[in-house]
């Protein structure tokens, strides 16, 4: 046996590892006597002889606080603690696409993990900010709205910004069937059970699914596996791109994820501050953010969904995550029951980085059709009561004539994926007919 092999089967023995005993259970928080535990160690808590993870949040008075990976049913005082020596890793590589994995990086799909893939910590720090290159590609979506108006780039970080039940996640599943990265990493945290199955099955498609690695954690996991489900895709994505591959990330939902580290930071003790969320929500969500983007190998290309509380879009976790984004795309509820589908609002949504990965004329048709838009809803009201005057705008009027072929360029089935060439095409020609 070589030295790293007896130095792995060291590592593995318990009899080495520092153990300790639980004290007591308040809420979502076990507190454990354990010497040498530090803030983010993995514990086992050997709740009846079966090991429950557990992870380090802090420390009270010399006793670490600790938050379970899973149900305490069963836990009492003085069960046996055991140290596991470090932070939480998975196993993560190519040979994981077309996989199901828990909010913990094991399999949800019956099969066991392949072999080639290399362990990696899911918690890391962001990329350094001199070490990223710039953002100079565009990425198609096969999404028109997206494609002309709000266009990606390779390695940018997009917002999603939308109540409930107004298309995100068969919107989500279409961009990850028909955006052109090597790869793409789904987060799904918070969702309940039954649409799991029909994102897999429906949103995200056979074809989506070949190529992509979902994580899952529904609203029935524990609060830290819910907040470790984003972390352990953002290390899938992570490794792929460390290999040279342009990944495409999508998480759903980012303000899910805040409300588990709510969850956890209560737990720790931590005053609630900005309505209930406590200070480290604030602290993990650049954090988190800024962990994918364009690096010195590879990219990460990263949307993520924001629930917005009663179309409040200044509530505390809209409005940090959308000042940390790259941009953003709004999702109109009022859009939504008209039948336009994707519920797109196109004069609320912006790429910060459009300019720089299209072409003057894609950026000139765009603007002169936001124009348009932006017209249109001005004097929306006047024109649906029959009140506005035509003549009196010019531009008013052009926007009227124009609606109906804008409408057509942006309403789009959610199987139908239209190539970026042909997207800038209809975009030029529509602009050019339309332009002041």
């Amino acid at each position: 046996m070589d030295i790293d092999a007896l130095r792995a089967r060291l590592a593995e023995s318990a009899a080495l590892r520092p153990t300790g005993t639980v004290r007591s259970v308040t809420g979502l928080a076990v507190r454990v006597a354990l010497p040498g535990a530090r803030v983010g160690d993995v514990i086992q808590l050997m709740r009846r002889g079966v090991p429950l993870l557990a992870e380090v949040v802090g420390f009270d008075q010399g006793e670490a606080v600790a938050v379970p990976l899973g149900d305490m049913a069963g836990l009492g005082p003085d069960d046996l603690v055991v140290a596991t020596g470090g932070p939480l890793e998975v196993l993560a590589g190519a040979p994981l696409l077309g996989r199901v994995l828990d909010g913990l990086g094991r399999p949800l799909d019956g099969q066991p993990l392949p072999d080639g893939l290399r362990s990696v910590l899911v918690d890391r720090a962001p990329p350094p900010a001199l070490a990223r290159q710039p953002v100079t590609r565009p990425l198609a979506t096969g999404v028109r709205a997206i494609d002309a108006f709000t266009t990606l780039g390779v390695g940018q970080r997009m917002g999603l910004f939308a109540g409930s039940g107004v298309g995100k996640s068969s919107l989500l599943g279409a961009i990850a069937r028909g955006n052109d990265a090597d790869a793409v990493v789904v987060a799904l945290v918070g969702e309940r059970g039954r649409e799991v199955g029909d994102f897999l099955e429906h949103a995200l498609g056979e074809r989506g699914r070949s190529r992509s690695i979902v994580i899952v954690a529904t609203s029935d996991a524990p609060a830290l596996e819910r907040l470790r489900a984003v972390q352990v895709a953002t290390a899938q994505a992570e490794c792929l791109r460390d290999q040279g591959a342009s990944v495409m990330l999508l998480v759903d939902s980012i303000t899910r994820v805040a409300r588990a580290q709510r969850e956890v930071g209560l737990a720790a003790g931590e005053p609630p501050a900005r309505r209930g969320y406590p200070p480290s929500v604030f602290a993990l969500l650049p954090r988190l953010l800024e962990r994918s983007g364009q690096a010195e190998r590879g990219s990460i290309t990263a949307l993520y969904t924001v629930l917005v509380e009663g179309g409040d879009m200044d509530e505390p976790i809209t409005d940090e995550v959308r000042g940390i984004l790259d941009g953003h795309i709004v999702l109109e509820r009022t859009i939504a029951s008209r039948g336009h589908y994707p519920a797109i609002d196109v004069t609320a949504s912006l790429s910060r980085v459009m300019s720089t990965v299209v072409d003057e004329r894609h950026a000139r048709a765009a603007r002169c059709v936001r124009a348009l838009l932006a017209a249109y809803e001005e004097k929306r009201d006047l024109i649906a009561l029959g009140a506005y005057v035509r003549g009196s705008e010019p531009l008013v009027d052009q926007a009227i004539e124009a609606l109906p072929e804008i409408d057509k360029l942006l309403c789009q089935s959610p199987n139908e994926l239209e190539p970026f060439e042909r997207t800038r095409e209809q975009l030029g020609r529509l602009a050019d007919r339309y332009s002041r």
